[in-house]
């Protein structure tokens, strides 16, 4: 099914779902803390593996153990469904 191009009230009505989530320069955004840099990086593989399954790759940049995602969909030129899907699953990965 081809992703959905969400209007912003649709935006509005979902992000407080995605827990920490939030809406920065048109793409839903969040910053994790891991302990170290093996963990950040152990989370960042386990994300590219869910997202590659899902075949929607996030945006993102690492710092030792700090990594900021953002997520959007480039084939309909802003947020999706599909963003919002990747998002519970990043939080999955970084919580377990």
């Amino acid at each position: 099914m081809p992703a959905k191009k969400l209007s912003d009230t649709e935006i509005n009505v979902l992000l407080p779902k995605a827990k920490g989530w939030s809406v920065v320069n048109g793409k839903l955004h969040k910053e994790f803390a891991c302990k170290d840099f093996v963990a950040a990086f152990g989370n960042m593989t386990r994300v590219a593996l869910v997202a590659e399954a899902m075949n929607h790759h996030p945006e993102w940049f690492n710092v030792w153990n700090k990594v900021v995602i953002d997520l959007t969909t480039h084939s309909v030129k802003g947020i999706s469904d599909y963003d919002f899907v990747l998002a519970e699953k990043i939080n999955e990965v970084f919580v377990a």
